[in-house]
């Protein structure tokens, strides 16, 4: 893509009502525009961010064994009523009525309806286990919705919800998802730590968020660093092999990690300097609630010896479009975003310090073809910019690599090649720096 081409609306100052970095950065480098309080387009910069992060969820849950589906945005009041969170739910909910006068409702969540869907459809324990999950926008009326898409009114947010036989088969279901968020997080540079949590309105008895950190996270948590010595992607993973699964489970649950309300003060202590003390986001979260939705709605199944069963479920939910802005958070620098290859927006930028220039237009021409070529997927500023806007926008959208070719370089022809994260830059050819992007 051509920058001369690309839709991209950056902003030289910081709008007014950005409190933190990742609202800040992403007003600035043009990935969204607040259309009403908590409630943003998504331009294309921040779009090709969301869509990258939603694919990883979606080839990890696949991994997994859960299934994809995609359930409406308007729920009708009637399945809420049956599970009795409608009156429950507060405010957050926005409840609507049509011109039938039949009370809807903009889902904050899905378990009524994918309960409904297995009522359905589910006939015989034979037809389970089933994970179903979706990729889908959310409302829930934030009385103060702030901190950009952190804490929006809308978000896109992957839940999927689980049904087995029995408990032991929904610990692994739940233990599926485990281990398939440690992967999720990990494949996007993140290190995400599971903690345990309260259930709140979803309901159960055992519930873990992911929390990542960061400088200006929302909330206080403390681990002990040794977890963030762990390699979640070298975990070997049979999502098949329940007692490996448990025991991958056990691993990641046995370091210590804890949530400001839920930190036992006299435990952690006995880690000595091995406890970190810092701030956190959550990213991700899991609950396992056995039947508070199965059984308040009927759904019943034939069981393995003739008899009624109701089948045990858990949800499991990411935060898409909050990831977004979890990866700012996480990833920045005084100059704008660094982020991880596997979501950043392009694949490298190339800059031309001097378009116009016979030699910088060729080598920039030829750069960008064979990027193109390579699958490095780059963004090229054909701008007719000075060096230091170049510089600028790009150090601002936080692509991994840049490609500078200037008169200098095009005349001994060589590219410098400059690394985002810590900024090392070096000079080589357009084929070795190609293979050194390749190779990354």
């Amino acid at each position: 893509m051509r920058l001369s081409q690309f839709f991209l609306p950056t902003l030289k100052e910081t709008p007014t009502e950005a409190q933190i970095v990742s609202h800040r950065l992403m007003l600035r480098a043009g990935m969204v525009r607040q259309q009403a309080a908590g409630i943003y387009s998504w331009l294309p910069l921040g779009h090709r961010v969301l869509t990258k992060i939603a694919q990883i969820v979606r080839e990890e849950q696949d991994r997994a064994g859960a299934q994809e589906i995609l359930m409406p945005t308007i729920q009708p009041a009637e399945l809420w009523r049956e599970s009795g969170r409608y009156d429950d739910y507060g405010k957050e909910m926005l409840r609507i009525t049509d011109r039938h006068e039949r009370e809807m409702l903009y889902g904050p969540t899905n378990e009524e309806m994918v309960t409904e869907i297995a009522r359905a459809s589910f006939r015989s324990y034979r037809d389970l286990p089933k994970n179903l999950y979706h990729i889908q926008w959310k409302f829930r009326d934030e009385v103060r919705p702030r901190f950009g898409v952190m804490r929006g009114r809308e978000f896109l947010m992957k839940d999927a919800y689980s049904f087995d036989v029995d408990a032991a088969g929904a610990r692994h279901s739940y233990n599926r998802m485990f281990v398939a968020y440690l992967r999720t997080f990990a494949r996007m540079g993140l290190k995400a730590i599971p903690m345990r949590a309260d259930t709140g309105p979803i309901g159960g008895d055992l519930s873990h968020e992911f929390i990542i950190l960061a400088e200006t996270g929302e909330s206080a948590v403390y681990v002990d660093s040794h977890f963030l010595d762990q390699n979640l992607l070298d975990l070997p993973v049979d999502y098949d092999d329940v007692a490996g699964l448990q025991a991958a489970v056990d691993r990641f649950t046995s370091f210590y990690a804890a949530t400001d309300e839920k930190h036992d003060a006299t435990a952690a202590a006995q880690l000595g300097e091995r406890l970190l003390s810092a701030r956190g986001i959550e990213v991700g979260h899991i609950f396992y609630f056995g039947t508070k939705y199965s059984a308040a709605m009927g759904l019943t199944l034939q069981g393995p010896s003739g008899d009624k069963v109701v089948p045990e479920m858990g949800s499991y939910g990411i935060g898409v479009s909050r990831l977004v802005g979890a990866l700012i958070e996480a990833s920045h620098d005084d100059n704008g975003i660094i982020w991880p290859a596997s979501v950043a927006p392009f694949g490298c930028g190339i800059v031309n310090l001097r378009v116009g220039d016979a030699a910088c237009d060729a080598m920039a021409g030829e750069l960008y073809a064979k990027a193109k070529a390579a699958g490095l997927d780059p963004l090229y500023d054909d701008r007719t910019e000075s060096a230091g806007a170049k510089f600028a926008t790009m150090d601002l959208i936080g692509l991994p690599w840049q490609l500078v070719v200037g008169p200098r370089g095009a005349k001994a022809g060589t590219v410098e090649v400059k690394e985002r994260k810590g900024g090392a830059k070096l000079e080589m050819s357009i084929e070795a720096a190609l293979a050194r992007l390749a190779g990354a």
